[in-house]
């Protein structure tokens, strides 16, 4: 009897030994976990159909193009901005529509800017076909190729953002030259690929 109590106890520990270790090693790993739950896409600009640069009568009298041959302080095609919004830890790119299947294209530019919770501009870049483009003094640097059209999700603008903190992010299509125009254009705020403490 005393020898069959002592090998039951032996093997009942031997099974606590074993779920424990089991146990453990589940324990260590997590669930893969996205930095959103899904895609965000915010409209940036709304479709404004081609029209002379001559016929637009709103400037942009803060911004100046580098070129001899056009008019130096562009024109105003659309203008936009977003609703306070986060990263999150999600990759930011743009595209010509909500569903992210849609390329893009500006005639001649946007000039995006970053606007922090107190109300100021904290960072600008610029898309599309321009010479030099300026904001005072401070040279603007152009994102990408420069071209009039962009593929789906071809501006990848994630490092141009804050990384943490709300913030909200103003586009204007600018034009100085010809006809002035632009596609629908929208921020898409993708989830990065699934983590697991293994990625680590």
């Amino acid at each position: 009897m005393i020898a069959w109590l002592s090998v039951h106890a032996s093997s009942l520990l031997s099974a606590a030994v074993l779920l424990c270790t089991l146990t453990s090693t589940g324990c260590a790993r997590r669930a893969p976990t996205a930095s959103t739950a899904a895609p965000r896409a915010v409209l940036l600009l709304a479709e404004a159909p081609a029209l002379e640069t001559a016929q637009r009568t709103e400037r942009r009298d803060d911004v100046e193009v580098d070129t001899r041959d056009f008019e130096r302080t562009p024109r105003v095609v659309a203008r936009g901005e977003t609703a306070p919004l986060s990263l999150d830890g999600a990759r930011a790119r743009l595209y010509g529509d909500a569903e992210g299947t849609r390329g893009w294209s500006v005639d001649n530019f946007v000039l995006f800017e970053v606007v922090d919770e107190q109300g100021r501009v904290t960072a600008r870049f610029a898309s599309g076909f321009s010479d030099g483009v300026l904001v005072g003094s401070e040279q603007v640097d152009l994102v990408g190729q420069q071209s009039f059209t962009f593929g789906p999700g071809e501006l990848d603008v994630t490092t141009l953002l804050p990384e943490s903190g709300r913030f909200r992010l103003r586009a204007t299509a600018l034009d100085y030259q010809g006809v002035g125009r632009t596609d629908a254009l929208y921020l898409r705020l993708e989830p990065r690929a699934l983590r697991t403490s293994e990625d680590d």
